[in-house]
């Protein structure tokens, strides 16, 4: 039992025991993403139907919408994910078109930095096999985190220029 223990953790250290336990098909049009803070979750939509879904990590300060840069807030509202960065600091990255106009008066208004480089991204680069201790806490800077072989999965079914919608 305790060799079981022992390989069970190896491959989850490693991250070979999540790869190959998603479906990747690529057939599903995915035409919105929404993200729900309070459920701390993603959701990729077809005609308004969940076709999957993934738990996340947010900002080390989740609660409300970002403001400025270095808040640690995850931004709320309607964006567009507007490229894919396949080399990141992260295991992959699609970005978040914030900070939208709306945003940008705001910030004005206040006088800060909007921020931005709001993106849905994998893991630490290096640190992957550590989802499962690091996704039970909110520990970006205002992305939104997911495991690496679901952000392989995102990566597959969401194409640029599909809406996001951030709610509380």
């Amino acid at each position: 039992m305790r060799r079981v223990i022992v390989g069970l953790i190896f491959l989850l250290m490693c991250g070979c025991a999540t790869t190959s336990s998603i479906n990747r098909s690529s057939n599903i049009d995915i035409d919105h993403v929404l993200v729900d803070k309070s459920e701390a979750k993603l959701y990729l939509q077809h005609k308004g139907k969940t076709v999957r879904s993934y738990s996340v990590a947010f900002g080390a300060n989740p609660k409300g919408h970002k403001q400025m840069q270095g808040d640690e807030r995850t931004p709320e509202g309607k964006y567009i994910l507007d490229y894919k960065k396949k080399n990141s600091s992260f295991y992959r990255a699609i970005h978040i078109s914030y900070p939208n106009k709306e945003d940008k008066l705001n910030a004005k208004k206040l006088g800060v930095n909007p921020g931005g480089a709001i993106m849905i991204h994998g893991q630490k680069n290096g640190i992957g096999g550590l989802a499962w201790i690091t996704q039970m806490f909110n520990w970006t800077d205002g992305c939104i985190a997911v495991t690496n072989a679901e952000m392989d999965e995102i990566w597959t079914l969401v194409k640029v220029g599909t809406p996001i919608k951030i709610q509380q």
